[in-house]
């Protein structure tokens, strides 16, 4: 069996996708084993739905969409009790440096994770990952109106708790 060209700029696409998947799928799961899990599971997904994308459209908002779609499925399997992924606590830290800004960091990361799932994923692909909100509507499933206005509000929610916590101490 031969590898096509179009497999293999799938193939290599996909790799370079690596990353901003592994972003995307931690800021759902807000957990770095659960994320890599994820990951895992809608790049097999990907690779055996292969020939279902369309070349010339976007790749990675076709991917966003299976990350979704896989984590939608991993929430209803923890909701009928039958755990897949590891703990949250577990592994929390493991492999992680401190450098400067981690501060600023970690607390815009814990502000996210403390936002609803679909304002999350909102702010996710569209502020994160740099998606249209055409493209971003079409990975979460939703008419674009439904995701402006979750993006509004996961933008003021944000705010909120960032700006919270610096006005604080004024």
């Amino acid at each position: 069996m031969t590898v096509t060209d179009t497999g293999m700029n799938f193939n290599q696409e996909l790799c370079e996708l690596l990353p901003r998947l592994r972003r995307f799928a931690r800021t759902l799961a807000r957990d770095p084993a659960d994320a890599d899990d994820l990951v895992q599971v809608a790049l097999e997904r990907a690779l055996a739905r292969a020939a279902q994308w369309r070349p010339g459209s976007r790749l990675d908002a076709w991917v966003f969409g299976i990350i979704r779609n896989a984590w939608i499925d991993e929430v209803r399997a923890r909701q009928r009790g039958q755990r897949v992924f590891a703990p949250e606590d577990h592994g929390a830290q493991v492999g992680e440096t401190p450098f400067e800004g981690q501060d600023l960091a970690l607390s815009v990361q814990s502000a996210l994770a403390r936002l609803p799932e679909e304002q999350r994923m909102a702010i996710a692909l569209v502020l994160i990952e740099g998606l249209s909100y055409r493209e971003a509507a079409l990975a979460m499933d939703v008419p674009v109106g439904t995701l402006t206005s979750r993006l509004s509000r996961g933008r003021e929610a944000l705010q909120g708790l960032l700006g919270g916590a610096a006005g604080a101490g004024a």
